[in-house]
């Protein structure tokens, strides 16, 4: 199924293409995502999911398949399926970039093939789900992007004696040795693990939409009850 959502970021372009081509930073804005590798232009995640009291857990890849940073476009595929088995999901995701009143305007088109409980839904619920959770992404990207707010300047420090005395003989025994030259190897750096995310429950973004198509039919049942009542009423 095709599926088209658009959202706006509060943030120069720029910032908004550099963080969308970066899974790392885009990974934590998505609802139930949580990214576990990435190498080069290919990544690896799971997302957790709720329909009420059933949990899914998909695991899957995706790969970026176009970056055009001229025209401010990228492409994605990916692909994953639950961990139990209860379904699958595929979907290339293409989103362009354009500038609107200072901020950014994200158009995002989707071909989405899924099975399983998810499909349940049907493609207008499914879009207007996908529509809740664009604009939780939106604005969880808004609040990275926000301009961190102005530190004052540190005090300049006093100015030192025209002259320094002689040192000591204890300042001389602990004066630092010079260090030994860098090294060409890169600087190890410790990354911490993911924390836990909370699955998306997608009964709470249709909540609403989903009683509104129950609507009519529990009006009907409740119509068929109070017709049997009457009768069974009339009878004795």
């Amino acid at each position: 199924m095709r599926l088209d959502h658009e959202f706006t970021v509060p943030a120069p372009i720029g910032e908004v293409w550099q963080a969308v081509v970066d899974p790392e930073r885009v990974a934590p804005c998505m609802p139930g995502a949580t990214l576990t590798k990435v190498e080069g232009d290919a990544f690896s995640g799971t997302v957790k999911v709720k329909l009420g009291p059933i949990s899914l857990l998909y695991k899957g890849n995706g790969e970026f398949l176009e970056k055009d940073e001229a025209a401010h476009k990228v492409t994605i595929k990916a692909s994953g399926k639950d961990s139990r088995g209860a379904g699958t999901a595929s979907a290339t995701v293409t989103l362009t970039l354009t500038e609107s009143d200072g901020g950014t305007h994200g158009a995002v088109a989707t071909d989405l093939a899924i099975t399983g409980k998810p499909a349940q839904f049907g493609r207008g619920l499914i879009s207007e789900v996908g529509g809740k959770i664009l604009d939780t992404f939106a604005g969880c990207l808004s609040g990275k992007l926000a301009p961190e707010p102005a530190v004052a300047p540190a005090p300049e420090p006093a100015p030192e004696p025209a002259v320094k005395p002689a040192p000591t003989t204890a300042e001389i025994n602990t004066e630092p040795r010079p260090s030994a030259p860098p090294s060409d190897r890169p600087p190890l750096r410790s990354v911490p693990a993911a924390p836990e995310t909370e699955a998306i429950d997608l009964l709470d973004y249709a909540g609403q939409s989903v009683l509104k198509r129950l609507a009519p039919v529990l009006i009907g049942v409740a119509v068929v009850a109070g017709l049997v009542a009457i009768v069974r009423a009339l009878r004795k």
